[in-house]
């Protein structure tokens, strides 16, 4: 399977570090990361230099190519950096390509998003070699050596999908719940889940609802996340009340299954990454809700603590990442900064379009016109 191809190919990429010196917002959108998003800039933050990018793949999530890579851009060219902003496609090999690439050049500091903890790790320990700062950014790599974080509270995701369930099926005591959770070699994915079950745990304990099944999905992979529902609705015989969904392009996949039941819209599915195929399912109500992580500042933050690394200012990156996130591989705690997510019903899908985050003509056509309408969208 492919997660045991990537733990071979991080061990690959481990035993060779005594061998070298050193888009449109749809869930099946984005580039190939062949194509370098690069630009020189003045120095409006006092920074200058290369700093490489590496972000994890676009099959699980449209926000990688739609929001990360140009808010990124946007933010280190802001701090004075040259970015260069790639995707290594859920590639292990091509993730630890793309970083050699980096490191070789001798970028002032490298930002990777790993789609494997232990390919991301590995990586790290080369930069470390070549004296190149590392910052995680919204996947950690734990086992690994960056000294710097930046996300999102992500247990708290996973609270307000929790809790938007259980607001959701109040009105039905007993309810059947099936939780869709992400790949089980994120850390991103773990949080997410403990934040959920701190919400349920105890309405299942005390009856008020009760889980039909937990099922982490490898990879993201929505395909997967799609049949593996199917089965468990049909094992349970069709009878499902509620759908936890790790992100929207879970969601999607069993929104798809849904409707090919004929429950869509009658059955409460959450989300996260308030993308635009998200939104529109929750304006049709098929999604119940989704979460907004203000990603411009976690690409800001970011480039903030980039500039504060390149000059060599520890005290000045430790002033930005005043969290920690405990790494249990290693027992350490990575300096971090974690920003808040929210939720977002359908009353609330305008906040995302007056901030930015999506257009209104990316959301508002056919069908959605007159709900667009209604909720002041335009």
């Amino acid at each position: 399977m492919r997660s045991r191809t990537l733990t071979l190919l991080a061990a690959t990429v481990s035993a060779g570090l005594v061998l070298t010196a050193c888009g449109t917002n749809s869930s099946n959108s984005g580039g190939t990361g062949s194509n370098s998003a690069s630009s020189s800039a003045p120095a409006g933050g006092g920074a200058s230099g290369k700093v490489g990018v590496i972000l994890p793949e676009t099959a699980s999530s449209a926000r990688w190519e739609a929001f990360d890579k140009p808010m990124l851009q946007a933010a280190l060219t802001a701090q004075g950096f040259e970015a260069d902003v790639q995707n290594a496609q859920g590639d292990a090999q091509k993730f630890a390509t793309l970083a050699d690439g980096f490191i070789s050049s001798g970028v002032k500091v490298l930002i990777i998003a790993p789609a494997d903890p232990a390919v991301g790790a590995a990586v790290e320990a080369k930069a470390k070699t070549a004296g190149i700062p590392v910052i995680n950014y919204d996947r950690p790599s734990l086992g690994g050596s960056a000294e710097y974080y930046v996300s999102f509270d992500n247990e708290k995701v996973g609270q307000l999908q929790g809790q938007a369930m259980a607001d959701a099926l109040k009105s039905k005591p007993g309810a059947g719940v099936v939780q869709i959770e992400g790949a089980p070699t994120d850390n991103n994915a773990t949080l997410f889940t403990k934040g959920q079950d701190s919400v349920l745990d105890p309405l299942f304990s005390n009856g008020t609802l009760k889980r039909i099944q937990k099922q982490p999905i490898n990879d993201w992979d929505n395909q997967l996340g799609g049949t593996t529902f199917e089965q468990i609705f049909t094992a349970n015989g069709g009878k499902v009340d509620g759908v936890v969904a790790a992100n929207d392009g879970l969601a999607g996949a069993v929104i798809t299954i849904l409707k090919k039941n004929g429950l869509n819209g009658k059955i409460p599915v959450t989300g996260q990454d308030a993308t635009a195929d998200g939104l529109m399912a929750v304006m049709r109500g098929e999604q119940y809700m989704t979460v907004f992580k203000p990603i411009k500042e976690e690409a800001e933050a970011t480039a903030k603590l980039a500039a504060a690394l390149a000059k060599g200012d520890k005290a000045a990156a430790d002033a930005i990442a005043t969290g920690k996130l405990h790494d249990p591989k290693n027992n350490r705690d990575i300096k971090s900064v974690l920003l808040t997510p929210t939720t977002v019903l359908e009353k609330d899908v305008k906040t995302v379009v007056t901030q930015g985050y999506v257009k209104a003509t990316e959301i508002c056509g056919g069908d959605l016109a007159a709900k667009c309408s209604s909720l002041g969208i335009s």
